[in-house]
């Protein structure tokens, strides 16, 4: 392709060179006989020769160098649309055969480049709701177990603060001090029990986007886990399209995969939560005001990363992590919007 540029590039600007070379002595030519009227040549004829023979030569160059540069800017700002992830880009093919050829075969490589990312979203989304449907065994199986346990434990330990507080009125009655025994026995019993049940119910705890667009999902759940968890949040959403339903599962699991690494890592008093999007992308970002850390201090797959790129990637996106000392962390998830399903999810 650019050995076929510099042989049409070659002929092109070798003609105007020859083109700006003949008029600029023409003009030459002109000035000197003007200015000679027949008679001798003095020396300011030829300098005023020389001097509009450069002046036609730099002028025609200097306009041969705008018009290539020109060409090139085109290429330049296609190619830099298409990094950031503007596939459908196409540059019009003009007139200029030294160029043309090159602006088709970028014009094929985006239509190529469009073309197999779409497959590969579709792709990915069609497996993470293959996945979700498969898992769903899986999980009642889960939670069969943890009823289990709940009946081993929880269920157990209430039986027994039952009988502790129902004897105790008469215990006071007969022996006071062991009925102060009996009573430290019930409050640990009920801490226990307490602590128990809150594990059970985080477990236990529906998927918060069933029945719910990742709108609605967010803005429940990310301001109770804030709240559980001693942060002032603030969510921001800006989308305005609709996600496709594997979107709007996977941007969910990875938000709260991020907030959990903001509540185990980061030591936090704040963090925000924003989706916005633009033409090409949906971008997801969490920022915390927490300690921060610096790259080389963290362990390869260390705050979730390798599970928010995986999980991003499945949909042709990126996610990663910006951060430093003493400035807090941000997560910046961009999932292009090339594959837009077969039309809006309904949700009952």
């Amino acid at each position: 392709m650019m050995v076929r540029l510099f042989r049409g590039g070659k002929w092109q600007l070798l003609t105007m060179f020859v083109a700006s070379s003949v008029t600029a002595l023409l003009c030459a030519i002109v000035v000197w006989t003007g200015l000679s009227n027949g008679g001798e040549v003095q020396t300011e004829v030829r300098y005023g020769a020389a001097s509009v023979f450069l002046l036609v030569s730099a002028a025609f160059g200097y306009w041969t160098g705008r018009v290539i540069q020109r060409r090139i800017d085109t290429l330049q700002l296609a190619l830099k649309q298409t990094v950031n992830g503007n596939f459908e880009v196409r540059i019009t093919e003009s007139g200029d055969f030294s160029f043309s050829e090159l602006y088709r075969e970028f014009n094929e490589l985006a239509s190529l480049m469009e073309e197999r990312m779409k497959r590969l979203q579709m792709t990915g989304e069609e497996q993470v709701m293959t996945q979700t449907a498969s898992n769903e065994a899986a999980v009642q199986e889960e939670r069969k177990r943890l009823a289990r346990d709940l009946h081993d434990t929880v269920s157990q330990q209430l039986f027994a603060m039952h009988m502790c507080a129902s004897s105790l009125p008469k215990l006071q009655e007969i022996d006071q001090e062991r009925a102060a025994s009996v009573l430290d026995q019930l409050i640990q019993m009920s801490t226990l029990a307490q602590k128990q049940m809150r594990i059970f119910i985080a477990q236990l705890r529906p998927m918060e986007l069933e029945g719910r667009t990742l709108h609605e999902a967010l803005d429940k759940w990310f301001p109770d886990y804030c709240r559980q968890n001693g942060l002032q949040g603030v969510f921001d959403w800006r989308l305005t399209d609709a996600l496709t339903e594997a979107k709007e599962h996977q941007l969910f699991l990875i938000v709260q995969e991020a907030m959990a690494n903001v509540v185990k890592h980061s030591g936090a008093q704040s963090c925000s939560l924003t989706l916005t999007e633009n033409e090409r992308q949906v971008v997801l970002s969490l920022q915390d005001d927490g300690a921060g850390f610096r790259a080389d201090q963290v362990r390869r797959g260390s705050y979730g990363l390798s599970t928010m790129q995986e999980r991003a990637q499945q949909l042709g996106g990126l996610a990663e992590i910006l951060s430093k000392p003493g400035s807090g962390t941000r997560v910046k998830v961009t999932i292009p919007k090339i594959w837009r399903g077969n039309g809006n999810d309904e949700r009952d």
